[in-house]
């Protein structure tokens, strides 16, 4: 890959010691996070096509203008990625001691779901509808779309005109994907994909924007650019206020899911501070954890990238119907995990039990499921020992079944004629089976075929 790096010396930095070195502005109280319009005269245009370039040299010209502060070896470096898409993230180049604040961003240029609501009012049938179509948990995000769309409509008057120019208009998550990209992506990862999608039509809520000019609510570059933007960058704030909000320049650290080494805190008026978490040396990219560790298909749904990080991911078992039997034996995409070391979550063997009991003794299905809820662990342990056989033949089963339509998937890309999404996805398949064959299922496989029984871990 080609790597780029933009030289920071042509730009006025200050350094960052120690968060004891910042006087927070003594601004509005954290609970009011008003947001207020400062002019900034440039001559740039937000381009919301994806095609558009990135400005990261502006960016970062404005950043220190407007009060970010940074540490010392703080920097943006960028690199193509596989759609020759330019992705930029945050480093340090200097050794940088736990503790240490890397970056301080004042609250006036935090774009928060809040200071939003608090902005514009609330939009009561706006709620109503998002309420009334199950999305009553994404308002907060709603809010942060239609200040990204305000904030964009007023053009170069936006204070965050030049924060916009260097953010990514190409994304590969959910959201953009095309139909054929689903039918590329095995049944799981189609699924989330398909609700990112579901999520971006339906927050689209429009017509009771009374804020937004017709333009801009007819302009669905525009608002695919606002979802993305807030679903990829933004985060929930760290301090017990369930504010929403994205945070220019912190927003450029990427995920690990083992070994992050940065995290944010805000004080009492909103201002962000970002501290490593251990010492991290020179050369070393500034890492937050996004959350879910354990589903990298959520990740690659919601942000566009296959999590390599991720120390387990979900089994990929998905019945038709979950029923609460199944959920109180552990049923969920969180704990029914292969890791790869090729162990097996102990709620995947009990799934797989249950399951195949239902088919062939109900007495003993609902004998085992007693015995989870009552804590009988020796009972429990007796019935898997009984059908062990049937157990591990029915993972087998499962693992063979994946494999096989991943590959199918996998081949139904060209790379000459599809949209340039798939060519992500189609890397992604062969990422996948390399490291789930080579991790997760070639050694699990080995493991179950020649070990049996042994690898299934019982309740001690």
């Amino acid at each position: 890959m080609t790597q780029r790096v933009f030289p920071l010396a042509a730009f006025s930095s200050s350094t960052l010691l120690a968060t004891q070195a910042f006087t927070p502005s003594a601004v509005s109280p954290r609970t009011r996070f008003r947001v207020q319009s400062i002019l900034f005269e440039s001559d740039l245009a937000t381009d919301v096509s994806e095609g558009a370039q990135r400005d990261i040299a502006s960016f970062e010209a404005w950043a220190s203008d407007y009060g970010i502060q940074r540490s010392e070896g703080f920097q943006l470096v960028g690199q193509e990625d596989i759609s020759s898409n330019l992705d930029v993230s945050a480093i340090t180049t200097g050794d940088i001691s736990a503790g240490e604040c890397v970056l301080y961003v004042p609250q006036e240029l935090i774009l928060s779901s809040y200071g939003a609501m608090e902005q514009f009012g609330r939009l009561d049938e706006a709620e109503a509808l998002l309420t009334q179509n199950g999305y009553e948990g994404s308002i907060r995000e709603y809010y942060l779309i239609l200040k990204i769309l305000k904030e964009l409509e007023l053009g170069q008057e936006s204070p965050w005109t030049a924060y916009f120019n260097s953010l990514p208009r190409f994304y590969s998550n959910g959201a953009s994907m095309t139909p054929f990209c689903y039918s590329c992506l095995p049944p799981y990862a189609a699924k989330i994909c398909k609700d990112e999608r579901a999520r971006l039509n339906n927050l689209s809520v429009k017509r009771v924007v009374p804020f937004l000019s017709n333009d801009t609510k007819g302009n669905t570059k525009a608002w695919k650019f606002a979802y993305n933007l807030a679903y990829t960058r933004g985060f929930d704030a760290s301090d017990g206020s369930n504010e929403y909000c994205i945070v220019p320049m912190a927003d450029y650290c990427n995920h690990h899911s083992t070994e992050s080494n940065v995290e944010m805190a805000f004080d009492d008026f909103g201002n962000c501070y970002v501290h490593a978490t251990r010492d991290v040396p020179a050369n070393t990219p500034l890492l937050l954890n996004y959350g879910e560790s354990y589903n990298p298909s959520f990740l690659l749904a919601r942000y566009g990238f296959l999590d390599e990080s991720s120390p387990a991911s979900f089994c990929k078992i998905l019945p038709s119907h979950v029923s609460n039997e199944m959920k109180d034996l552990g049923y969920s995409h969180e704990t029914m995990l292969f890791y790869h070391n090729g162990e097996v979550a102990e709620e995947v063997w009990d799934h797989l039990l249950y399951v195949i009991l239902g088919e062939t003794d109900v007495d003993m299905q609902q004998m085992f499921y007693q015995a989870h809820m009552a804590g009988d662990y020796e009972t429990k342990s007796s019935i898997h020992s009984q059908y062990s056989g049937q157990t591990v033949q029915g993972l087998i089963e499962h693992i063979d079944t994946f494999l096989l339509d991943l590959d199918a998937k996998s081949s139904k890309v060209n790379y000459d004629a599809q949209p340039p999404r798939v060519v992500c996805w189609a890397f992604n398949d062969e990422f996948q089976w390399q490291m789930s064959f080579s991790f997760e299922f070639a050694h699990l496989w080995l493991l179950i075929r020649f070990n049996t029984y042994s690898k299934i871990p019982m309740p001690k």
